[in-house]
């Protein structure tokens, strides 16, 4: 099968950059309800951007091209075995090429594999079917939202909502918990992949398959089709929004199966995707693994753009920040104020922040902006040395460094952090303590944001891997909004707890 190998590459890239046609539809309608600038609608307008961009320059869609996953089915009489060469092959090939983000980590060493390889990675599910040709699909899902997946074992109590029984009801709640958990670290509006039943690993991976269904199509049983409409109704009742800002549109899908369990167990399984919700597929030719036909996407068909207005329009009303910024430039931001930056920054996400918990950092971060970003860069040798260039870089879930972020603040003099999701009461603190503010930017918005870089100034820390590596970058106009004061104030505290009453108000009578 000699097309076998580049038909696969380019499922992967179109993958990693083209959004589908369902998916583009639904974050259409996700816009059309918001009221114009607002920060929902300000976030939804830099990802329609951020869509075209990533489609016209064949760009990773979001930095975290995530844990590469297919879902192979096979004639009877095809190698298997071949078929799962080419895939690892093809991965190889698109993480050269930038289309893949150098995801696989070692577990034990913690040392990046460089070309997405590795015991695991990728994910390769076989099936055999009676059909003529090989099918593959491949869904790429990122680390943020794979943190929201979230599983129930009922009977069980849930915040805001009491007791989950085994029952219709019981599960209802529990999906509805899951929209409301994810806030902005799943990067909202997102959708619901789940199982109700089996086991607790069959769960999570019967819950993932369902990502695969369109986000309009009606599920064949009627109680499943009323659940899910239910859920989708009564999820953007909430006010999670765009990037958990606040706003109209919390969820764009919900997909459930169900599967038969234990007499013992009553799992919920939830795979919880983000709006930049990656997945495609391809019918191939056995004979020569040549593609014959596209799954969720029509190729003749141009793409439409989704941007009606310029990603993030300066009304002038911007605090424009140069680092290194001063105690005083920070105390006089307030939650909602919105920045754009203008000049250095670095990037640090978990392995930087666990080093300097040990180590001296590598620069000078008094007055420094940290940005949680693990970018997707293509390394160019040249005669007067090696050049890089970012292809990708949105911010990452800041929560993670939650147990580090107030002690580099304190220690080094951070000034600024940008991520996205919000941090936890522990760096609020240190906020107001030493005079810091958190940045949100909007996730996934990766080819938006690498626009934004104007040039790549150093980098230390490479050891570590590329996403995890300290890059020193110089941007124009990178804008993000404040959702942290150095007053002790928080947007995402206020949506949690606006968001819980409203998930209170859900209960039955």
């Amino acid at each position: 099968m000699h097309f076998l190998q580049s038909s696969l590459v380019q499922l992967i890239t179109q993958t990693a950059t083209n959004l589908p046609p369902d998916v583009r539809a639904a974050m259409a309608a996700a816009g059309l309800g918001e009221k114009p600038g607002t920060q929902a609608s300000q976030a939804l307008n830099i990802i329609y951007s951020n869509v075209d961009m990533a489609a016209e320059d064949e760009g990773p869609i979001c930095q975290d091209t995530g844990m590469p996953t297919f879902y192979v089915h096979t004639p009877v009489g095809v190698n298997q075995l071949e078929i799962k060469k080419a895939i690892k092959a093809a991965v190889a090939e698109a993480t050269k090429l930038g289309k893949l983000r150098p995801n696989s980590v070692d577990s034990l060493t913690g040392t990046n594999s460089g070309d997405n390889l590795g015991p695991g990675t990728p994910v390769i599910h076989f099936e055999q079917w009676d059909e003529s040709e090989i099918e593959v699909k491949l869904v790429l899902k990122g680390g943020g939202c794979e943190n929201k997946n979230i599983q129930y074992s009922l009977p069980m109590n849930l915040e805001h909502l009491g007791r989950a029984d085994r029952n219709i009801e019981g599960v209802r709640k529990c999906l509805l918990h899951a929209v409301w958990q994810a806030q902005g670290q799943g990067c909202a509006p997102g959708a619901l992949g789940v199982c109700i039943g089996s086991d607790r690993g069959h769960g999570y991976d019967v819950a993932k398959q369902q990502l695969f269904r369109t986000l309009d199509d009606t599920n064949p049983d009627p109680v499943l089709a009323e659940l899910e409409a239910r859920v989708m109704r009564e999820a953007n009742t909430l006010g999670v929004g765009a990037m958990g800002f606040g706003g109209q549109v919390s969820l764009i899908g919900c997909k459930v199966a169900a599967a038969n369990r234990l007499p013992a167990s009553f799992f919920v399984s939830v795979a919880y995707e983000c709006w930049a919700f990656r997945r495609l597929g391809v019918r191939l030719d056995p004979a020569d693994g040549a593609i014959s036909q596209w799954l969720y996407r029509d190729p003749s068909r141009p793409v439409e753009k989704m941007a009606q207005t310029a990603g993030f329009p300066l009304s002038g009303r911007e605090v424009v920040l140069t680092a290194p910024l001063s105690e005083e430039a920070v105390r006089s931001l307030k939650v909602g104020d919105v920045v754009v930056i203008r000049g250095e920054m670095y990037t640090g996400r978990d392995a930087v922040h666990a080093y300097l918990m040990k180590n001296p950092p590598p620069v000078d971060l008094n007055g420094a902006i940290l940005y949680h970003c693990g970018p997707v860069m293509m390394k160019e040798s040249t005669p007067d040395g090696d050049k890089w260039t970012v292809k990708a870089a949105g911010p990452t879930t800041s929560i993670r460094e939650e147990p580090y972020q107030a002690d580099v603040i304190g220690r080094y003099g951070v000034k600024a952090v940008i991520g996205k999701g919000g941090m936890g009461p522990k760096t609020l603190a240190a906020l107001k303590e030493y005079g810091a503010v958190y940045l949100n930017g909007i996730g996934g918005a990766a080819q938006f944001y690498a626009r934004t870089v104007k040039e790549v100034l150093d980098v230390n820390l490479v050891e570590f891997g590329i996403p995890e590596a300290m890059w020193h970058l110089r941007v124009y106009d990178f804008p993000a909004i404040v959702t942290m004061d150095s007053h002790g104030n928080s947007l995402h505290a206020d949506v949690l707890a606006d968001t819980g009453e409203a998930l209170k108000s859900l209960l039955p009578g």
